[in-house]
């Protein structure tokens, strides 16, 4: 095997760094170059390109607007053309309505929709978790940590992953890290909501290393 191929087959080539603010796309649309997975029952998730006054990078975010409240629903939204073994991935986000659930998260090394990694700010319990979603089940690798989350709020959620070892940060502030082996090569990255939370994404960087 030549060398390059050897190192794409380990996920050890890294793609360059990408910042997405969402800012030539379509409104109303979902952005070219993203891919909405089935997950769960009930309504297809809604993702789409929204006007927003207090966006960080205005004027326009990436939205998820369906407000099913299905128990079994995790709208995902994964960006097709970037994968990433080693690097920091963050994302700005704003939760804005929600009965059941209010908050987002962001996806890494991401094989399929049941099986990735998954941090989570939860605006509803205010907490920071980290998760690994294993043949479709959602299992926990750290307690989940308790923070200040203030409804209808902007904040920085990143996760750090070399290796076995995941670091969660919010707005710059390490909250959890974990060790895990359950996926080890290279994924896609993208993001997250559940069920009924309506949420605002913004300011979407990649930095694969």
């Amino acid at each position: 095997m030549k060398p390059f191929a050897l190192l794409a087959a380990f996920g050890l080539v890294a793609s360059t760094g990408r910042i997405i603010n969402f800012d030539a796309d379509a409104v109303g649309k979902i952005p070219p170059g993203w891919s909405v997975p089935i997950t769960g029952s009930g309504p297809a998730p809604r993702w789409v390109i929204l006007r927003d006054g207090t966006a960080p990078t205005r004027p326009y975010v990436l939205a998820q607007l369906s407000a099913d409240t299905n128990g079994d629903r995790y709208p995902l939204a994964i960006l097709d053309a970037v994968r990433l073994r080693d690097g920091d991935v963050s994302v700005r986000l704003k939760p804005v309505a929600g009965r059941l659930d209010q908050g987002g998260g962001v996806v890494f090394r991401y094989r399929d929709p049941k099986n990735y990694y998954l941090a989570l700010a939860d605006f509803k319990r205010q907490s920071v978790a980290l998760f690994k979603v294993a043949n479709g089940q959602r299992i926990p690798i750290a307690s989940p940590a308790r923070h200040e989350l203030p409804a209808n709020s902007w904040r920085i959620l990143k996760i750090s992953v070399g290796g076995s070892a995941i670091q969660v940060y919010l707005d710059h502030r390490r909250i959890l890290r974990a060790q895990d082996r359950t996926f080890t090569a290279a994924g896609q990255v993208g993001l997250w909501t559940a069920r009924d939370s309506v949420t605002y994404f913004d300011d979407f960087r990649v930095n694969p290393k």
